[in-house]
């Protein structure tokens, strides 16, 4: 049995097929970033699912495709705590990215890939070998256009008053705008980033409103010029991209590339199919 695992932040879809590709189970978890779970949490929510608990000594491989995996230190922790619990499979750990490029990139072909979901980054696919021009440092720091910044901006809007008083009041029924309760999510409980993430919903949902469009299109105006731009050739080449929050704001996206003559690939909201069909091509 090989399990595929594309997991971000929020969530992790999981699938099981067997030697001819065939689908055992597909199941998800909660995201299984190891920059911010440590190894009990991470077996915790393995746990939490009964397909992966009960099949876990039948696994003879696992690829999982992680956000927080950019790091070779990540990796081997991560690597180490599956391979105590898929006891009878040889471990592969990679970082988010390759799953978005073996998902949205043609073999052999040159593309900029990118993520904007939970989190956001951006890598140059060469036909062979990824290349990043920034490290990323997390979603405190960067995550430029990402669902927990977009949360961020909002929350901050609506304190600050900035926010129209329409969508205030919307925005009120939709959330629990409480201080205490957002300082506890963000202070105390795990997961803050994918906390603020959910708040990117209200942004999608009144995208047609002046004061929500304003941030999208800042938003990926920044994500141009700080992550894409970086690679000279960027206009030279289809820029491919996964998540959430470049699927459901694609029209977006094409007038922003439009405005910078870049060209916009394929978007996907998650890699995983295209997963099986690379993981079955090349076992």
């Amino acid at each position: 049995m090989r399990l595929i695992v594309d997991s971000g932040s929020t969530k992790a879809d999981w699938i099981a097929i067997n030697e001819e590709g065939k689908v055992l189970f597909t199941t998800q978890t909660l995201g299984l970033n190891p920059e911010i779970l440590d190894g009990d949490e991470i077996v915790e929510r393995l746990n939490d699912r009964f397909d992966i608990l009960h099949n876990k000594k039948e696994v003879t491989h696992l690829f999982f495709y992680g956000a927080g995996c950019g790091t070779d230190r990540m990796k081997i922790a991560l690597s180490q705590i599956f391979q105590e619990y898929f006891s009878n499979a040889i471990i592969s750990v990679e970082e988010d990215t390759y799953a978005a490029v073996y998902a949205t990139t043609p073999k052999g072909e040159k593309a900029i890939v990118s993520i904007l979901g939970t989190g956001s980054n951006c890598s140059y696919f060469d036909g062979k070998e990824l290349h990043q021009k920034v490290q990323s440092l997390g979603y405190i720091i960067m995550d430029d256009c990402s669902g927990n910044v977009f949360g961020k901006e909002l929350i901050r809007k609506y304190y600050f008053n900035k926010m129209p008083k329409e969508l205030a009041v919307e925005f009120e029924k939709e959330y629990d705008v409480d201080p205490d309760a957002i300082k506890s999510k963000l202070y105390k409980e795990a997961n803050p980033n994918a906390y603020l993430a959910t708040y990117a919903k209200f942004l999608i949902q009144h995208k047609e409103t002046e004061f929500c469009r304003k941030i999208i299109l800042k938003g990926m105006k920044s994500f141009v010029k700080n992550y894409i731009k970086q690679f000279e050739n960027c206009k030279e080449v289809p820029v491919h991209f996964v998540g959430s929050i470049a699927f459901y704001l694609k029209e977006e996206l094409q007038e922003t590339f439009d405005k910078y003559e870049l060209q916009l690939g394929n978007v996907l909201r998650r890699p995983i199919d295209g997963l099986i069909a690379y993981h079955i091509a090349n076992k």
